[in-house]
């Protein structure tokens, strides 16, 4: 079975620098690293809803350069930080970009993320067509 990663222009210094594929396509899947709503700047934005649309960008950019797009997602994981103090605002930005039929979800509550401050990480796993 063939591995291919998937790198869009966004993730190359993490590629070289942390030897870290934002995703692989493997065995009909596209399995995508955790995403992070950063700013281009790589900070936090201030308010939870932007941080989570970013997140779901970074996922469609990802999603995009393995010439796919949201409707492929078939699995996602969301880990929160203060999950039931967000999880409302996240189901609210999340159906901005996937619809019927739902993927399957799980969504984890956690103490912290590897970008301080950061209050969301999302995981996916998509078809290849």
């Amino acid at each position: 079975m063939s591995i291919d990663t998937v790198v869009p222009a966004s993730g190359k210094s993490a590629y070289k620098n942390f030897h870290f594929s934002q995703a692989v396509k493997a065995a009909g899947l596209l399995l995508c690293s955790g995403q992070i709503g950063t700013q281009p700047d790589h900070s936090v934005p201030e308010t939870a809803e932007e941080e989570f649309r970013n997140a779901w960008k970074a996922v469609g950019i990802v999603l995009k350069e393995a010439g796919l797009g949201f409707e492929d997602i078939i699995e996602y994981t969301s880990y929160h930080v203060n999950l039931n103090q967000h999880i409302q605002a996240f189901m609210k930005i999340r159906d901005e970009v996937l619809n019927e039929p739902w993927p399957a979800w799980t969504a984890i509550g956690i103490t912290e993320l590897a970008v301080p401050g950061a209050k969301v990480e999302i995981r996916v796993i998509a078809r290849v067509r």
